[in-house]
């Protein structure tokens, strides 16, 4: 059934259609969430356990290692990371994409919940799934003038935290500096000596008798009343006069016994915007929502809260936002662009404003529908999807150009509009279908790719079929019914131009010259193959966001106040620097990875400083010669470890040796570290090797405590109580309005300042309580700070900050480095992060490669009824290869995913020429039409359109390949490139290869055929 016909005849369905497709698109176009990239996060689940003042390699043994090894056999899973600090256990289970995210959460929950022989003291393990983005969305910064700094933090804490998490969209939000209110008891050792009595013992009895307790029922007066004993008191006031019964009988009032203040805790952070305090407030984003979307209701949701608080300034410190809404607007001024180019040359081409108007509205036409299935399929708008729009608007043209320019063709023999678009669309309809399904074929093998390449590719993949389908309908069921009413019919004589007649005489020169041509064919595709090796790889190329991050590292055992001043004079350094706009401090606050893996920790000997830069049009360096700056002027910093970049995409490599022997592996650490800083062009190389924090190690005399009653545990407990409080869950609490207060019961400060106070702690024995020191020798020790581990195995991780080189030649070198190449036994590479994912992406390409290629085959023989001829077609894809990877090598672009998308988006397109051409001639030989005369036929009448569509695509991606479109072309870029270059030499050669080989295919069949044939006659 010919449909174009059925249009041109019936416009009324056709014009329903597309009106209905319009509204519907432009409807899912405003819902669409905006973002930088699809969210790339594997499903993952968080552990968490935590005992309070346990060293890391106690932890590992005797949480870590059992927790794992119940891990190890879940289904799906890609990696087991865990990260061990003093007192807690961190471990993140990552599965690969396919698998549920519940059913992964009861899996490890259930694992978790059957680990057996976990240590009494600590609590269950936490296990959480992971919806929220690792790094923070928008970070505020807030000051007052009026609160002081502990009611300003408790300020952030309730009200301001209530009014944001409100917002939907918010994930997660965190304070950064400020303090915790606590009330501090601080015990007098002498008095506590003379009453024979433990740190311990009073802060056990202070929790018993401080607490409010239900229980028992009362059946006064004929009724029913529930019963509650109330012993805690509401102020410090009553809680110094408390009285608390000892072990021994005797009571004492807390204040007879020690100091009581109203006080905070410990500070763990701190910040700074622009040199001046303030609190950090990050926010973070729910997985699945708009960066835009949320951002816009977050500065809404500030807006309205700073109204209703004037006593408090809250600015903005930083954004991750910015680039986000520069590339989308990027992205869309690159989508207008293309489409404005495209028109004007088909305009410049045909001469004929209804024709190109024609031509023109196949775009949005095309366009907006596709946003509806975008929406239907849970995608957002973002540098993958319009992307795939922008790289497709010659495409999309293209469909209608072919129907436009072969109606005109039509209308200059003196026919009428109708007949001229019902010959000319019946003439051109199979051509056109066998384009678009070749297109489609190369697209939706993408949707079987797996990983986060997978779904990158898939994004791409489906959104650009999806554009081109449409763009069939456009082309058979709205361009012929339009043409046949608004083109009119003007005879005229054709003539051919010079350019036409060149090209007429060369292409029949080619063909009388079979081999020479085929000769000169192979030549090139050698010399194209012979660029792969001087091609660079990598997964993502490195983007200018416009913002980058300093992380600061002391060594082990520093106090927070030695890192505030570290971190401080970074910052002075930093706001001298040019092209740095702010500078925000986050002391005691840990950034790793970016992106996608990008996650944050506590840790007091580190600090990091969130660096904003001038916008990327109005500056004339890169980000990465900024950050070359930065590491120079940071190298003044004695004693500390400086990581420069946000880690994310293309700007770190990520060596990670793994062993079940943690001395050897130390060893080929530090030797791989020192050989890697010897790469040239470089930045800073860091390794996760924990360095050894320092310790005070009590052994008892096993002998004499045992003598006395006392126990490793009692000692254990006596020292912790007495230097830090007891366990948060066991400490007493004061109970306000609105939250509870934990009462911390220790020693005074000045008291746990020496070896000799710790060692003239009383501990409680058999008889009385005895001096520490006469049942314990103390010394000064050290232990692991940290320890890291994958897959069940000690791990340690070596980056490199690439400094804008690639990822894929500083592996290569990295790799032929001779700690890598003789790796002891019992030492084995991981590949993890960007390595992991290119590899990944090279893998799933090749894949999605040959799948594509059998695709367009298996369409062409359907459509064609032919076996052979369809190779003629697919012979345009090597011709393709040269202009593609040329341009990668002249440029130094690396080879990375939007280099592969763009190869892929090419396979489909020169094949769309070759069809045109291939199509005309297989119709003009079975309408009796000799083979040379039909070629030079089909080459004479596809020719045009063929230029036409080549340079309307061409120009539709120029502002992407020359970075005009505004924002980060970081990521665009690499791709218009492999595509413009491809097509060039992709026309070119096929409109003098194509028919050259069409006469070898055709010499090949009718070989085949002979006997056949011969055997027909014989029979006839």
């Amino acid at each position: 059934m010919n449909v174009s016909a059925l249009s041109i005849r019936n416009p009324v369905p056709a014009i329903l259609l597309f009106a209905l497709l319009t509204v519907g698109g432009l409807l899912a176009f405003h819902r669409l969430p905006v973002q930088n990239f699809p969210d790339m996060d594997l499903p993952t689940v968080k552990i968490t356990a935590s005992l309070e003042g346990a060293a890391p390699s106690q932890l590992e043994t005797e949480v870590a290692r059992k927790i794992e090894d119940n891990l190890a056999s879940l289904n799906l899973l890609d990696h087991i990371t865990t990260t061990i600090t003093d007192g807690l256990v961190s471990i993140s289970v990552s599965f690969r994409l396919e698998k549920n995210s519940e059913e992964a959460l009861n899996e490890v929950r259930n694992a978790v919940d059957s680990t057996e022989d976990l240590p009494s003291q600590m609590e269950s393990p936490s296990v959480t799934k992971v919806t929220v983005q690792g790094s923070a969305l928008i970070t505020y910064a807030v000051r007052s003038t009026r609160l002081n700094e502990t009611e300003l933090s408790w300020f952030v804490d309730n009200d301001m935290t209530k009014a944001l998490l409100s917002v939907s969209g918010v994930g997660g939000v965190s304070r950064i500096g400020g303090v915790d209110r606590e009330v501090h008891v601080d015990l007098d050792p002498d008095v506590m000596g003379s009453m024979g009595v433990t740190a311990a013992a009073v802060s056990s009895r202070l929790k018993s008798v401080q607490a409010d307790s239900s229980g028992g029922r009362g059946e006064v007066g004929g009724g029913r009343q529930t019963i509650r004993t109330l012993g805690a008191v509401a102020s410090v006031e009553d809680l110094k006069s408390l009285a608390i019964p000892l072990p021994s009988g005797t009571l004492v009032r807390l204040d007879e016994i020690g100091t009581v203040t109203d006080s905070f805790s410990d500070r763990s952070s701190l910040a700074y915007l622009d040199a001046q305090p303030v609190i950090g407030v990050e926010i973070k984003r729910s997985n699945g929502f708009s960066d835009t979307g949320v951002a816009a209701d977050i500065k809404a949701a500030i807006q309205k809260f700073a109204a209703a608080n004037p006593d408090v300034e809250i600015d903005e410190a930083y954004s991750t936002v910015g680039p986000i809404i520069e590339n989308y607007d990027g992205s869309m001024q690159m989508l207008y662009e293309g489409a404005l180019l495209a028109v004007v040359v088909v305009w410049l081409f045909l001469r004929d404003v209804r024709a190109t108007f024609l031509s023109a509205l196949a775009l949005p036409l095309s366009v907006i529908p596709t946003f509806l299935a975008m929406y239907f399929a849970d995608f957002s708008l973002n540098t993958v999807t319009l992307l795939a729009l922008s790289l497709v608007v010659g495409i999309l043209v293209d469909d209608a150009i072919v129907e436009v320019e072969n109606i005109a063709r039509h209308l200059q023999m003196g026919k009428s509009a109708v007949d001229a678009a019902l010959e000319a669309a019946d003439e051109i309809g199979l051509a056109v279908i066998a384009t678009t399904f070749t297109l489609v074929a190369v697209f939706l093998p993408t949707a079987f790719m797996s990983g986060i390449p997978g779904l990158i590719f898939r994004q791409f993949g489906v959104t650009a079929a999806v554009a081109v389908l449409a763009s069939l309908l456009v082309a058979r069921l709205l361009t012929p019914m339009m043409a046949a009413f608004m083109m009119k019919p003007h005879p005229v004589e054709e003539k051919d131009g010079r350019i036409m007649r060149a090209y007429m005489a060369l292409m029949k020169a080619c063909l009388h010259r079979r081999k020479l041509t085929v000769l000169g064919v192979c030549v090139f595709l050698g010399l194209s193959l012979s660029t792969i090796p001087f091609l660079k790889s990598g997964f993502l190329p490195a983007s200018d966001d416009a913002q980058t991050k300093v992380t600061l590292t002391l060594p082990p055992g520093s106090t927070i106040e030695q890192t505030d001043a570290m971190a401080r004079r970074a910052a002075a350094v930093l706001a001298k620097l040019p092209d740095i706009t702010r500078v925000y401090v986050a002391v005691g606050s840990a950034s790793s990875g970016g992106g996608p893996s990008s996650t944050t920790t506590s840790d007091v000997t580190s600090a990091t400083l969130v660096v904003d830069l001038k916008p990327i049009g109005d500056r004339d360096r890169k980000q990465s010669e900024i950050e070359n700056d930065v590491r120079q002027a940071l190298a003044v910093l004695p004693g500390v470890r400086v990581e420069v970049g946000t880690g994310g995409n293309g700007t770190t490599l990520e060596i990670t040796l793994a062993s079940d022997d943690a001395d050897t592996l130390d060893q080929v650490g530090s030797a791989l570290e020192e050989q890697l800083r010897t790469l040239p062009g470089i930045g800073a190389v860091t390794s996760s090797a924990s360095l050894q924090a320092p310790e005070i190690q009590i052994v008892p005399d096993f002998a004499r405590a045992a003598a006395l009653g006392v126990t490793s545990e009692t000692i254990s407990e006596a020292v912790r109580v007495a230097t830090n409080g007891d366990y948060s869950s066991s400490m007493a609490k004061l109970n306000l309005p609105q939250r509870q207060v934990p009462i911390r019961v220790r020693l005074h400060p000045q008291n746990r300042a020496a070896l000799d106070d710790i060692a003239n702690l009383r501990v409680a024995g058999t008889n009385g309580s005895v001096e520490l020191g006469s049942i314990a020798d103390f010394r000064l020790g050290g232990s692991p700070s940290e320890i890291n581990r994958i897959d069940r195995s000690r791990n340690i991780t070596l980056s490199v900050e690439l400094n804008g080189r690639t990822l894929g030649d500083v592996n290569g070198q990295a790799q032929a480095l001779p700690a890598l190449k003789d790796l002891p036994q019992g030492v084995h590479l991981v590949e993890q992060g960007e390595l992991q994912r290119s590899s990944e992406l090279f893998e799933s390409f090749g894949i999605a490669m040959a799948i594509g290629v059998f695709c367009i085959y298996a369409v062409l023989v359907l459509l064609f009824h032919d076996f052979l001829q369809p190779l003629t077609i697919l012979m345009a894809l090597p011709l393709s290869l040269g202009g593609a990877l040329l341009p990668l090598v002249i440029t130094g672009t690396s080879f990375s995913m939007p280099a592969v998308i763009g190869l892929l988006m090419l396979m489909g397109v020169v094949t769309k020429n070759s069809i045109l051409l291939v199509e005309y001639a297989i119709m003009a030989r079975r309408g009796g039409m000799p083979r040379f005369e039909a070629l030079v036929d089909a080459c004479h009448k596809r020719a045009r359109p063929i230029v036409m569509t080549t340079i309307a695509m061409g120009c539709g991606m120029l502002p992407v390949a020359l970075s005009l479109s505004g924002g980060d072309s970081s990521f665009r870029q690499p791709m218009a490139i492999v595509v413009i270059g491809g097509l060039l030499t992709s026309t070119v050669l096929s409109l003098l290869v194509i028919p050259v080989i069409f006469t070898f295919i055709d010499d090949l069949m009718d070989l085949l055929t002979r006997p056949f044939r011969a055997k027909r006659e014989r029979l006839g």
